[in-house]
């Protein structure tokens, strides 16, 4: 974390992804957290504290292409995880102010070794204070302790000053989201505005707002 503070701001960064201990040894890397870093132009990175002599560096686009890869193959090995346990997949996408990014990690930390240790991962923009959490349930009342859990993590997200849709969306197995960052005014303000440009409730029904004709 002390890095990605001292990183955020280096001119001309691109990306400044976070992977944790359990992420790395799904991708058979035997670390306790990476730092996945990519900037355009000449600025040097402070490397103080850094375990320079194990970083991977990449300089042609063919390295690129490898970070890439590597990046995007976590998730994939993580979703075929899920589907061997057999229950759906449960993700978070919330996000907190940067201030609070130590705290809102911190949180996620406690609460997932409370209750899954070392069956989850955290993974994603850090640079954002916004990195995804998933969690591997063994049992249905575990998939269900997860789910309390996720919400439960939203309204702390929240209580930071932070959203429970940063990156993906709510959609409607997350709607209900809405009602831990937004107030029912608020809502009722959204509805309004879909009431004036789809008067007959056509597009995206039942995603996020009940069909009005179904609750006649």
């Amino acid at each position: 974390m002390d890095a990605v503070d001292r990183w955020r701001a280096t001119p001309g960064l691109r990306m400044l992804e976070y992977l944790d201990r359990q992420s790395l040894a799904m991708m058979d890397l035997p670390h306790a957290a990476a730092l996945i870093i990519e900037q355009e132009g000449d600025e040097d990175l402070d490397m103080a504290g850094a375990l320079q002599d194990e970083s991977w560096f990449a300089i042609s686009s063919a390295d690129r292409e490898r970070f890439r890869q590597f990046r995007h193959s976590l998730p994939e090995r993580v979703n075929e995880r899920i589907r061997r346990t057999g229950f759906m997949k449960l993700s978070t996408d919330y996000a907190a102010p940067l201030d609070r990014n130590r705290e809102m990690l911190a949180i996620y930390r406690r609460e997932l070794d409370r209750l899954f240790p070392n069956r989850y991962v955290i993974f994603g923009h850090i640079g954002d204070a916004h990195v995804h959490i998933n969690t591997f349930s063994e049992s249905p009342a575990e998939f269900e302790s997860a789910k309390a859990l996720m919400d439960d993590l939203a309204r702390e997200a929240v209580r930071l000053g932070g959203i429970v849709g940063a990156e993906h969306g709510l959609g409607k197995r997350k709607a209900h989201l809405l009602r831990i960052q937004y107030s029912e005014a608020g809502i009722e303000a959204m509805k309004n505005i879909k009431r004036k440009f789809d008067p007959d409730w056509l597009l995206g029904r039942g995603t996020l707002f009940d069909d009005p004709a179904s609750e006649k």
